[in-house]
């Protein structure tokens, strides 16, 4: 008995971060949950099937049904759902085709800002010491640049496209995840967890990439969600400036800056873009929100 007592317990890092299956079904209930990842999902599928689902070509332009408002309004044509541009085009099909490229975006940035993020700050909170002061002094001088300023200068020195787009959100973006997950991962580093994992001799990659990394998950996984809505903001604003793709390439971005200069003739080419990108990063709000409370055993208690 006093040998079971005396016994190392096993490092419970990786088991902690998901949760029972009975906790299931009142999280998939949690309305936030729901709106911000049914949302998405909805997104995605528009993605996808956008040459199926557009109702127009959206490069298509008709100068004689410029300007068309919205169904319901007067003049309206019901072929246009939600009305036409200045050169004839249908802003419902410019909107949905608009969602590739925010999508793509999104994601694909989101990822290489946390993956560089994320090794940097478990190198940094693991290791502290010469690494540690070597990889806050870099983030600190990356941050002492604006951030959207930055992104145009990447952009203009690669050449506008989506490529470009991309490189310039992570390079700018990894920071915030360095930061966090080096905090994450020195708090993580004095749980008992960690020092049974040493008693019984794992290696420090071992310990670092087995047993930190899973707890540190949740966080990682909230911020990568707000991240994807970040990045939706700053390709909004690189396309509303004309440097992230193509002019012939429909961008919600693309929309606002020639809705902006039709204001007053064509509310609706300015509001539905706009209106896009805000539910948008509504949606990836409440999924990161969501989804710690879903992997974050603290908060499931």
């Amino acid at each position: 008995m006093a040998d079971a007592n005396l016994a190392v317990p096993r490092p419970v890092g990786r088991p902690a971060a998901h949760p029972g299956p009975r906790r299931w079904p009142a999280l998939l209930r949690d309305p936030k949950l729901m709106f911000g990842g049914g949302f998405i999902l909805f997104l995605v599928l528009l993605a996808i099937f956008a040459p199926v689902v557009a109702p127009h070509d959206p490069l298509e332009q008709d100068l004689m049904a410029a300007t068309l408002p919205p169904w319901g309004f007067a003049e309206a044509d019901p072929a246009h759902l939600l009305g036409t541009d200045d050169l004839g085009r249908d802003v419902l099909s410019r909107l949905i085709f608009g969602t590739r490229v925010a999508l793509t975006v999104a994601a694909v940035a989101a990822l290489v800002a946390a993956t560089a993020g994320t090794l940097l700050g478990l190198l940094a909170g693991y290791f502290g010491g010469w690494v540690d002061a070597a990889v806050s002094r870099l983030v600190e001088i990356w941050m002492a640049f604006p951030a959207v300023l930055l992104s145009i200068l990447i952009v203009a020195v690669l050449g506008s496209g989506l490529t470009s787009v991309i490189v310039a959100i992570a390079v700018i973006d990894w920071t915030r995840f360095a930061r966090v997950i080096r905090a994450d991962t020195m708090a993580q580093a004095q749980a008992d967890y960690v020092t049974a994992a040493r008693t019984l001799g794992f290696g420090r990659w071992t310990i670092l990439f087995r047993e930190i990394l899973p707890n540190v998950m949740p966080g990682l996984i909230a911020l990568l969600a707000l991240e994807m809505g970040i990045a939706v903001v700053v390709e909004a604003i690189l396309s509303f400036v004309g440097l992230s793709v193509s002019s012939d390439t429909p961008t919600w971005g693309g929309m606002i800056a020639s809705g902006r200069q039709i204001i007053y003739q064509a509310w609706w080419v300015f509001a539905a873009p706009l209106a896009a990108v805000f539910l948008t990063v509504l949606a990836f709000n409440q999924v990161g929100d969501g989804l710690r409370r879903l992997l974050d055993p603290v908060l499931r208690r």
